[in-house]
């Protein structure tokens, strides 16, 4: 497949040249904006600085324009300092030096496409193998946020460990949860008390994620409990083994939490974002919260090494319509693919598409 590459505007063009610079206000207070500043959004936009448009390396959600040494940065309100100085305005129209400019990318990566659980969804599986290819072979940066209902079944946690081991996933966002059942699978057989292949219910099966949480806390990280021998298989040790990043975000009632869960909110978004500002395409599996946080932070576009402008695109799947028409919403229809089925099948259909028995 080929990359949907940005075409940006004619910046020769007289009225792009009579618009104005961006005002530029000082920050006097950290992480707290001048008043009228302006609010950014996941299309591509231009500022205005010195006479020279410019489009910032990547943008988020519900931020803010910066100028740090003669480029505009993105950042979020509560990380500005003083003298920072933000971008004004509202407009959008390059009326006060902001151009947001979506026109860049074809018509039908913001198309709504009303996804349901009556849809066929084999063209989208085929977009996203085809890209999660080409991301593998071109150094991309493929993010999963991923739910605990991921790794209560057997066959979804050797589909995903396989996808690790074959340069599939570059990053793993999710809380707390996702890791406790995936290393309780993988120390106990179990995810939250029920065996992770016959769906049984063990004797005393409820203490099973917190013994887990206990040996894991006790070794002092979850690298020191694989190292010692203590797990067995799983996504978390395949992880860990192959130093990609995990990120968990904590909530405001976690069992344990593990050694590595980000129990201040604010540490936590700037984990995540540190893996979504690398992220060339994202995969989202039945976890809202983290699901619709990563839509926000995530940018909308990634500049290659070649200087193309090539969207981020957003997978997301749930077993609920709601949920990915919220992430949709989140990400402005832009780049954003929905499937609605369960995320144990999408994750074994994606493992067999991609990974042949002969590779195995």
């Amino acid at each position: 497949m080929e990359y949907k590459v940005f075409c940006p505007p004619d910046f020769n063009e007289d009225k792009y040249k009579k618009m104005p610079n961006v005002t530029l206000k000082e920050v006097t207070t950290d992480g707290v904006s001048p008043e009228g500043f302006y609010l950014t959004t996941h299309m591509p936009t231009y500022y205005k600085y010195n006479d020279n448009w410019i489009i910032p390396k990547s943008n988020s959600l519900n931020c803010v324009a910066v100028l740090e040494n003669d480029t505009i940065v993105i950042k979020e309100i509560r990380n500005l300092v003083k003298g920072d100085k933000v971008v004004m305005g509202k407009s959008r129209d390059g009326q006060n030096g902001v151009l947001m400019y979506k026109e860049g990318f074809s018509k039908e990566l913001y198309e709504d496409n009303g996804f349901s659980v009556e849809t066929s969804f084999s063209e989208e599986y085929e977009l996203l193998t085809d890209l999660m290819k080409r991301e593998k072979e071109n150094g991309g940066h493929i993010v999963w946020v991923l739910g605990p209902s991921v790794v209560f079944d057997h066959d979804t946690r050797v589909a995903l460990v396989e996808l690790c081991e074959n340069g599939y996933v570059q990053a793993l966002l999710g809380g707390n949860a996702i890791a406790t059942h995936d290393l309780e699978g993988g120390y106990l057989g179990t995810a939250l008390g029920q065996n992770i292949y016959t769906q049984e219910n063990v004797p005393m099966g409820h203490y099973n994620h917190l013994d887990l949480l206990n040996a894991v806390r006790r070794a002092g990280s979850i690298k020191k409990f694989n190292d010692d021998g203590h797990v067995a298989n799983g996504f978390i040790k395949s992880l860990t083994e192959h130093n990609i990043p995990i990120v968990l975000a904590g909530s405001i009632r976690d069992d344990g939490p593990l050694p590595e869960v980000y129990r201040n909110t604010e540490k936590a978004l700037s984990a995540m974002q540190e893996q979504l500002d690398k992220a060339t395409l994202v995969i989202c599996l039945a976890t809202m919260l983290h699901s619709v946080a990563s839509a926000n932070l995530a940018s909308g576009y990634t500049i290659r090494e070649n200087g193309d402008i090539t969207p981020v695109y957003m997978y997301t799947i749930d077993v609920t319509e709601n949920v990915t028409r919220k992430i949709a919403a989140a990400r402005e229809l832009m780049a954003v693919r929905s499937i609605i089925t369960n995320v144990q099948d999408f994750v074994v259909n994606v493992q067999k598409s991609l990974i042949k028995k002969e590779d195995k």
